[in-house]
């Protein structure tokens, strides 16, 4: 029997999501840049007679086990491409918190992608998967990727970006789930009430900041987070308005930067090093508004297969 296969994803933050106007296909144009930080899910992929996923971990109960599940669409598609039954068994083991804001589902979709790969012997190229990736998700490409990269278009078409360092980081995940059409959708709503306009013609083309893009790579944490930006966060606090509280604490507790990640709700605080990421996740533990506390850095590698 063909030993069971584990690829190991990490999550992401956006430091910067510039978001253009409503595109006529329903999309918006992005400068999403992304940075891959230090929790991972792992997906094992075993053979079996049928498609069938199987999640465990913190919030595993608001995971689908349908086909509607990420990673069960990437290894439908990776088996449709290369003719072959998708009978493999996915187990998820999630660490990244469940619509959160930090592309979990897209990291199980990149981990699926790359476990089926080499379960089924497939010998996809990079660049295959990467276009399988693009295909089902606009994070997801970044997923497989990982370190630190813009993403252009809708997000898919990456750029990798030189870093010269490590930075800490602190999240703090909130109760419930935010849904990120929604979010799209209450941005595009709020643009349209301020009287600006919210379709590609009325809004300007998102670019990367050049003083965001200088602070990663020189590794200057101080620098970077002056130029961090989250178009998406006054929907997330439109939607959810107790999430102004978790970014007050955290800002409050010495954080250099206080945002959303991506569409919320989890919120990122970036800190000077270790010992001052520690006394902000203390504070926001003990502050009461948010659910728990995660401490981690980044830049981490993309998917990759565990003992490979």
């Amino acid at each position: 029997m063909t030993r069971p296969v584990t690829a190991r994803v990490p999550a992401k933050v956006n430091v910067q999501l510039a978001v253009g106007g409503l595109r006529p296909d329903g999309f918006h144009d992005l400068a999403n840049v992304f940075l891959a930080v230090g929790l991972h899910d792992e997906v094992t992929a075993t053979p079996a007679d049928a498609l069938r996923i199987t999640v465990e971990g913190a919030d595993a109960g608001h995971v689908p086990l349908d086909r509607t599940n990420l990673a069960a669409r990437a290894a439908l598609a990776l088996a449709e491409r290369h003719a072959i039954a998708p009978a493999v068994h996915l187990h998820i083991a999630k660490d990244i918190p469940v619509a959160g804001g930090m592309a979990g589902g897209s990291a199980d979709a990149a981990g699926a992608l790359l476990a089926c790969d080499a379960l089924w012997g497939t010998q996809a190229t990079r660049a295959e998967l990467l276009e399988i990736c693009a295909e089902l998700g606009s994070d997801i490409p970044f997923s497989l990727v990982g370190g630190v990269a813009l993403g252009r278009g809708r997000g898919e078409l990456l750029t990798p970006l030189e870093t010269g360092g490590t930075f800490h980081w602190v999240f703090a995940v909130a109760d419930g789930g935010l849904s990120t059409p929604a979010v799209y959708r209450e941005c595009d709503r709020l643009r349209e009430a301020s009287g600006a306009g919210a379709s590609a013609a009325d809004v300007p083309d998102p670019e990367p900041s050049q003083a965001l893009l200088d602070a990663l790579r020189t590794g200057d944490a101080t620098a970077l987070a002056v130029a961090v930006s989250n178009d998406l966060q006054p929907a997330a606090l439109s939607l959810r308005p107790a999430l102004a509280d978790t970014l007050r604490a955290g800002a409050d507790a010495g954080a250099l930067a206080s945002l959303v990640s991506g569409s919320g709700p989890t919120c990122a605080f970036l800190a000077k090093d270790t010992e001052a990421a520690q006394e902000v996740a203390t504070a926001l533990a003990a502050s009461g508004t948010c659910r728990t506390v995660r401490v981690t850095s980044g830049p981490v590698p993309g998917a990759r297969l565990v003992g490979a």
